[in-house]
């Protein structure tokens, strides 16, 4: 009898990547040195340290929206609003999810939460100003790495719907 195990990632590589990888979509590795006594915050080191518009660098949040975690893919420029993005999963409350919990849930640490390969598939919603751009920057799963993608493979991969739930 034999037991089917979920491949482990190549050295170096994660989960979000690999999905990458099996789906055949294109797209950059762009490694940095993590600097954890730094004070920009995760994305807006990614965008400093790796040479591109923060604009144009988009974090991966959890959110518990009528108790269902849900994925939230925003600019690191700014904030997610809360009520849109329950309003986008036609939902009544939504408040930040609990740092653990997230981290459970995904199979990533708080900083390096990518929104694809995660442990379990969640709702997710890509905020419109990543329509914007020909590519977005998101985390590769690991803090120190972000990927780019067109934003189509992004919502497609992750089955995501798109909705304006930045501010």
């Amino acid at each position: 009898m034999s037991v089917s195990r979920k491949k482990k990632p190549a050295s170096g590589s994660t989960p979000a990547v690999l999905a990458l990888e099996q789906a055949g979509v294109a797209h950059s590795l762009h490694p940095y040195h993590h600097d954890p006594s730094g004070d920009l915050g995760y994305g807006l080191e990614a965008a400093a340290a790796i040479g591109v518009p923060a604009a144009q660098v988009f974090k991966t949040l959890l959110a518990d929206v009528d108790g269902a975690l849900v994925v939230a893919v925003v600019p690191v420029t700014g904030s997610l609003d809360l009520k849109a993005l329950a309003r986008a999963v036609g939902g009544k409350r939504a408040a930040m999810a609990d740092v653990t919990r997230a981290e459970r849930a995904t199979g990533y640490v708080a900083g390096g939460i990518a929104p694809l390969g995660q442990r379990t598939a969640h709702p997710t919603v890509v905020d419109t100003a990543a329509l914007a751009f020909e590519a977005v920057y998101v985390s590769g799963g690991r803090r120190g790495l972000d990927v780019s993608l067109a934003p189509a493979d992004l919502v497609s991969l992750t089955g995501a719907v798109t909705a304006p739930i930045g501010r």
